[in-house]
This record gives C-alpha cells, structure tokens and sequence, in this order.
C-alpha cells in the first residue's frame, strides 16, 4: 500500500469510519454540514456586527443628547449663578456687612435684606435648593433656609474664585434635604473688583432626572450618570445602596471612559449582564452611560442563531436518512463478515461463517474463517506466555525498586521520590520534611551478635518506621544501617515531633539476640524544605549533616538542622552555633 493510502486509512479509522456505510453517511453529513455552518456563521458574525454597530449607534445617540441636554442644564444653572452673584442687593450688601462676628449680624437690616433677597430668588427657582452667600472665610454669611447648613465647596474653591473660575462641587446628600445636591458657586465682587466673597447655590437633581428618562430607549435600556470612579451619581430605579456607595467595576469604569466610540458588555451595578456606552459630560468629568440589557440587546442574534440550528439540523437530518438508506443497500453483503470480524474483536473466537457468494466477499469470509481458526490455536498458548510474562515483569519491577533484606524502597527508587517531591513542592509552594536516621551503635551490635543478628536488627527497625509513620508518609533504607522517612506538607515543628515519637519507639522495644536481652537506639537528622534547601541535594545534606550533629552529640537524640533543636529523651532543647560536617 503506498504511503498516501497508509496516511489515509490511519486518518479514517482514528475517527472510526472504516466501514464503507460510515464513510458515506459521513461524507453526506460534512457536504451538507460545512456549506451550512460557513454560511450560518457568516450570516451571524455580519448579523452581530450591524446590530452591535446598530445598538452603538443607538446608545451613543442616547448618550449625545443627553449629554448635550446636561452641558445645556449646567450652563443655565452656572448662568443663573453668575446673574444672582453680580446682583446689586448681593454685592452691595455684602459690601456693607462689617467683617464681625455672625451672632451680631443676625439683627441688622442689610443682613435681612439680603435673606430676603435670597429667600424670594430661592422660591422662583425651582432648580436651587438653597442660596446663600459665603465669605472669604468659608463661613455663611445669609442663606435661603432656616438653618446654617455646612458648605460642601469643594477644597481649592477660594483660589479658583480669586482666579475667576467656575466653583462646582462633587455630587452629595445633604442630609437636611434628604436628597442628592451639587454645590455651584460664582465670585462676588465690587464694583472695583474688590473680592467679598462667593454666591452658592445648591441645584437638585429633579431635572436631572427628568432629562435622564425623557432620552430612555428600549424596554431595558436606561441611562444613569456615574463619577471618574464609577460611583453611581443618578440612575433611573432607586438605588440598594447609600447615595454615592453604589459603583461600576473600576476596570469596566475605565473602560468605559476610554471606549466613549464603541460599546463595551460588563455586569452593571445590580449584577444584570448590559451593552453600554459611556459619553464624557465635560462640566464635572462624570459619564453618561446608557445600558440595554445584553439578552434585548441581541434578541435578534438569538432568534438568528435558533433558526439557523433547525435549518441546519432539519438538513442534516434528512441527509443522514437518505445517506443512510444508501449505505445499508451498499454494504448488506458484507454485514455477515463485519458482524463476525466484531464477534471476534469482541473476544469470541468460536466464530464460523457460512460462504454464499464465490466472489471477493466469499474469498474474505474463507480467508476470515481460517484466521479465526489459528487464533483459537494461538490463543491458549499466548495466554499462558501473557501471564509468564505479566508475573516475571512484576517481580523484576518489584525487586528494581525493594530492599530486600527490609522490605523497603531502595535508595534508588528514595531518590526518585524525592526528586518528585521537591520539584512538586517548588511548584505549588509545599513544605517537606526529611528524617535521616541512623542505627546507634550498629558495627558493635554486629560484630558482637552476627550479621545475621544484625539482618534482624534491620528488618525489625523497618518494620518499627513503618508503623510509627502517616498513611502519606514514606519510609525507605538509604544505606547500610541509614533510614530516610520523607514526611510531605510537614513543617519542621511537626517532622521534629515525628521524629521524636520513632525515637521513643524504638527505645521502647527490646531486642533478644543469643539468650541477651538489650536496647537498641537510634539518631535522627531532622531538615525541611525550602528552609533548609530549595533542592534535592541541598534537603539531603542538611538531614546528613544534623544526624551526623545528633551521632556527635551522644547518640539516641533528634536534631533539626534548622533550629538546631535536639530533643533527648523527651526534652526539647535549644542549642546553637553547631559546626559543620
């Protein structure tokens, strides 16, 4: 078979589509359903495309126009500021009210004047709240209400009146009024240019409001103001939190501000999924924000994609049945020999099936039916060579990997573990403890009972580490008479405890070797990573070297390499300044 064939049969039966009815059922199926999906797609990424230039377009005009309406809104009410500021009963008045204290004003006639002034402007204006006129000093000299309220000018507001510059403060709720408020304030002066002061007005949001739905669009679309923050000034349902607490996501406000030209999708203030469009109101840097809720937005996408996937599926439907009906007419000689080549990947091998035809289909069936028969004879024969192996394979893994004196892991398979660990705790920052631990004593003990004494020394301390350690926990023998136990997401505190209960295990058991009956203790280097290495190596020659602290010290005691704590008998102690290996 050349190699374009080879490359085409591996292609066909990784997607199981060997039999020749797949193959045409799967040809009909991806003739009908690649013209389709290329050109639903097209249809609804150009679809998607005009309606959300559409909808931009349409939130933009919102945006605009209220935006423009605002600007107009902020223009009367600075205009208004500005008329009742240069005022005759304002600015001479105020030139003749004496620089004294507030309390001895309070009876004068030109200060009455002047509330008056205030009182009767306050009542033909519906915008304003409150007037009143501040002097230089920030404090109130007259105002419209019945009470002093505070001054929420904004910080720089006397250098920026001494400069002839508009004075407007941050959006607020004013308390006594119980509703939102903006403070917008002109110079007062004389006819000199002397400088006596400023006129504030507090402007209410009632029109505001009104401009803000007059321009709503759709059945979801709203449009609300918000601050450089995302702080929610005025929107059109009533807020779920205190006046000026509510807020857009920081990233979705920037974007909003930096994306005046396109339409951005984001989750608004109570958590609905919206188109929006943001259009900078100059004034006082605040946005104007229109939003539609995304499933109005592209309701007509939605009833597009649906009806693309009936027409799609109502096409493939009726290609596959007729695909269908033509392969079943095509293939019906060779379903006796596919059902059998089945039966027989399924395992059943006592297959025989009757020839008809003496064309290539009864040829492949003859040809079938004498394989069938050798693999029945085969097949008993590879078994039992299958499970010589399996056995022989497992032993070789197991007795690659085993101490087998022991019954431990090998140092061979200690590393590796190890290795293991240590890269998996550099990756997600997990501690690991290591345990060195050394026989005391144990060239004496052998050369006084016997190696073979000394085999069973070892093979009952291992069968000790064993059961004094966690489930999670691993145990092997690193060399000689040495033992290492890794102890992983274990901290220092918890290994040197770890290590402290062995110990005392092990000088619990007794030992009886030639009729004598004696103790056996142990050493233990204790170190953890990363604090006493950030590698393999490093963890390993720390351990090493607090045993061989804990073997210099008198024996049958722990020693972390950390805090170079050793405990001994039980104590905890600290101890200091130990040399190196």
């Amino acid at each position: 078979m050349v190699s374009w064939e080879k490359r085409i049969s591996s292609f066909l039966h990784t997607f199981r589509l060997d039999r020749i009815k797949s193959k045409i059922l799967a040809f009909a199926l991806f003739a009908t359903l690649i013209p389709c999906l290329t050109m639903g797609w097209l249809s609804y990424a150009y679809n998607k495309r005009f309606l959300q230039e559409k909808i931009t377009q349409e939130m933009r005009n919102a945006t605009s126009h209220t935006a423009q309406e605002l600007q107009l809104w902020f223009k009367e009410r600075f205009y208004d500021v500005r008329v009742f500021s240069s005022s005759y009963e304002v600015s001479e008045n105020m030139e003749k009210i004496p620089p004294a204290p507030r309390a001895s004003m309070e009876e004068t006639p030109t200060l009455s004047r002047l509330r008056d002034y205030l009182k009767s402007v306050q009542k033909r204006f519906t915008d304003y709240e409150e007037f009143m006129v501040v002097d230089p000093d920030g404090e109130v000299v007259a105002t419209s209400a019945d009470q002093v309220g505070a001054v929420n000018l904004p910080p720089d507001w006397l250098e920026r009146a001494i400069n002839d510059k508009a004075i407007v403060s941050d959006a607020y709720w004013d308390k006594a009024l119980k509703k939102p408020v903006v403070m917008i304030a002109e110079t007062i002066k004389t006819a000199d240019g002397h400088f006596l002061g400023v006129f504030a007005a507090k402007a209410n949001f009632r029109r505001i409001d009104e401009i803000l739905r007059r321009f709503s669009f759709g059945e979801t679309g709203r449009l609300y103001l918000v601050d450089r923050d995302g702080l929610l000034i005025i929107a059109p349902e009533p807020l779920p939190l205190p006046f000026m607490t509510t807020a857009l996501a920081p990233e979705k406000t920037q974007a909003l501000f930096a994306k005046q030209a396109s339409s951005l999708e984001y989750t608004d203030y109570l958590g609905r999924a919206v188109v929006g469009n943001l259009e900078r109101l100059p004034p006082l840097d605040w946005g104007v924000v229109a939003a539609m809720e995304r499933d109005e937005a592209y309701a007509q996408i939605v009833r597009l994609q649906g009806l693309t996937v009936v027409i799609v599926s109502v096409l493939l439907l009726g290609v596959g049945l007729i695909a269908y009906v033509l392969g079943v007419s095509i293939v019906s000689p060779l379903d006796r020999l596919t059902n059998g080549a089945a039966k027989v990947a399924e395992g059943d091998l006592e297959v025989d099936l009757p020839i008809f035809s003496r064309g290539e289909v009864g040829y492949m069936t003859r040809v079938f039916n004498n394989m069938v028969a050798r693999l029945r004879q085969g097949r008993d024969e590879l078994a039992t060579i299958n499970r010589t192996l399996q056995e022989k394979n497992k032993e070789l893994e197991t007795i690659s990997v085993t101490d087998s004196l022991t019954g431990l892991y090998n140092r061979k398979h200690l590393m590796e573990t190890l290795a293991h660990e240590v890269t998996r705790g550099q990756r997600y920052d997990h501690s690991l403890s290591v345990l060195m631990i050394d026989i005391d004593h144990f060239k004496k003990y052998n050369d006084t009972f016997g190696h073979l004494a000394g085999d069973r020394l070892l093979a009952k301390m291992a069968r000790i580490f064993k059961e004094s350690i966690r489930s999670i926990d691993y145990v092997a023998r690193y060399g000689g008479e040495e033992f290492v136990v890794m102890l992983p997401e274990t901290g220092s505190r918890e290994a040197i405890s770890a290590a402290e209960r062995i110990r005392t295990r092990v000088v619990g058991e007794t030992m009886i070797d030639s009729d004598e009956t004696h103790s056996t203790t142990i050493s233990i280097g204790v170190a953890g990573f990363p604090e006493n290495g950030d590698t393999l190596e490093s963890v390993v020659a720390s351990a090493d070297e607090a045993l061989y602290q804990a073997k210099r010290g008198g024996r049958n005691r722990v020693v972390s390499a950390r805090h170079q704590e050793k405990l001994d008998g039980g104590m905890l102690a600290m101890s200091r300044g130990l040399a190196e290996k």
